[in-house]
């Protein structure tokens, strides 16, 4: 496992795999805004938790049909559906993979650009842990949309249009967990939600993407 994750990481950086490319579109989305909205600071104030939380949904999006596309097309994932670590351990390591190229860069990104769009200062904190709790979830529910839509054409399409209704949940949570801290008001309760939604997927995730992979496989 430790091997594949290696693997993993290695092929995100030098290959175009997504590291860097999730982070650069989360800027992209970000920077753009003000212009579409207004630079005034009270209107960027009121959509920042929003457009955040938006942003880094569509970046950890953006690299998704690759999580098990190319090793599918080389051959590598029949190897290691043969090995002796079983495919749920394999799929969580992936999606673990994905999320550390992806969701752990905008953790850091993310309280410059609140910032940018004139976020609450008490509330930053907010935002950086409630991406923390509820990224890993994004990659791990995507897992399962890359395995269903594997080897299929215009894949990636497939794969967009069945994740997006899932975090929805997961979005308004975070979401609304950063806009109440921006407001003064006690996001415990939201991020607590976001925390067991997090739990629950990834303990369902490995084995739902790992059942569409062996279909896939067949």
């Amino acid at each position: 496992m430790r091997t594949v994750l290696g693997r993993e990481l290695r092929l995100a950086v030098r290959s175009g795999g997504g590291a860097g490319l999730g982070l650069a579109f989360f800027l992209i989305i970000v920077l753009l805004v003000p212009f579409g909205t207004g630079p005034e600071p009270e209107r960027l104030a009121t959509v920042a938790a929003g457009t955040l939380w938006i942003a880094a949904l569509l970046s950890c999006l953006l690299s998704l049909d690759r999580l098990f596309q190319t090793d599918y097309e080389d051959g590598t994932l029949d190897v290691l559906v043969l090995s002796p670590v079983p495919l749920e351990a394999l799929v969580a390591v992936k999606a673990f993979a994905h999320w550390l190229t992806t969701g752990l860069p905008l953790l850091v990104v993310a309280p410059v650009l609140g910032v940018t769009l004139n976020l609450a200062v008490e509330a930053q904190p907010w935002l950086v842990l409630s991406l923390a709790l509820g990224t890993p979830g994004l990659s791990f529910l995507g897992a399962i949309g890359g395995a269903l839509t594997l080897g299929l054409r215009r894949g990636g399409l497939l794969l967009s249009i069945l994740v997006l209704p899932l975090y929805i949940p997961t979005l308004i949570l975070g979401a609304m967990a950063v806009g109440q801290a921006a407001d003064g008001q006690d996001p415990s309760t939201s991020l607590f939600l976001l925390a067991g939604l997090t739990v629950f997927i990834l303990a369902m995730a490995p084995f739902a993407a790992a059942a569409a992979l062996r279909v896939s496989l067949r």
